[in-house]
């Protein structure tokens, strides 16, 4: 007999996640937007907001604690409960990093940049891809593409080293660059460990729908 209480309270914890997941990706395009156009009152905006990814969090980890004792599911069940509510912990370190991210813009405030802001924004955009497609991926079981998301790390990792070079090359030949330049290293590191994060939610999507244990890059 299908337990269908219990699919119902999995499907309503994938739609909390679901929703998370758009927070996340919302989280990020607003940082990265407010540092390119300099907002700074946008980015307290996205320091604010992190609550509600905070929340919908705690909501997952709780449902998620309650369905294990109290339905006892097995097999794939379990798996989904299990990895949803990891899932939950990554995307709150997602949410993290966009915080992070609006409080580097705010400290280097109305100062102009030492460089054009290039690959930061291209760190960005992959960030919000794997974000959009990774959710594709939890609605439909979807194994594949969720190996297909996260080779897309690479991509994240190259651009963040360019970045790195950049920003050296600049500092060395003008300490009076070192400052900010550090603070734009943040950045492009925030985001690279955003990639890394969603590629941790691939590897539990995987082990919810086919039961392996991954480790991908």
């Amino acid at each position: 007999m299908v337990n269908t209480s219990l699919e119902l309270s999995i499907n309503t914890l994938k739609q909390y996640t679901l929703t998370m997941i758009d927070r996340c990706e919302q989280a990020v395009d607003n940082a990265v937007d407010c540092m390119v156009k300099k907002d700074l009152e946008g980015s307290k905006k996205v320091i604010e907001n992190d609550d509600e990814i905070d929340t919908l969090r705690e909501y997952i980890r709780d449902r998620s604690i309650e369905l294990i004792a109290l339905r006892q599911p097995m097999a794939k069940d379990l798996r989904y409960v299990y990895a949803l509510g990891n899932i939950a912990i990554e995307l709150e370190r997602i949410g993290d990093y966009a915080v992070n991210i609006a409080l580097e813009t705010l400290k280097i405030g109305d100062e102009p940049y030492i460089k054009t802001l290039i690959d930061i924004p291209k760190m960005a955009d992959e960030c919000k891809k794997m974000l959009k497609d990774v959710a594709i991926a939890l609605e439909c079981a979807n194994e594949e593409l969720c190996y297909e998301v996260a080779s897309r790390d690479d991509k994240i990792d190259d651009l963040y080293l360019q970045i790195h070079v950049d920003c050296l090359a600049i500092m060395n030949q003008d300490p009076a660059t070192i400052n900010q330049g550090v603070k734009l290293l943040f950045v492009g590191r925030y985001l690279e460990r955003i990639g890394d994060h969603i590629t941790n939610v691939c590897e539990k999507l995987i082990y919810a729908i086919k039961g392996d244990m991954v480790e991908i890059g």
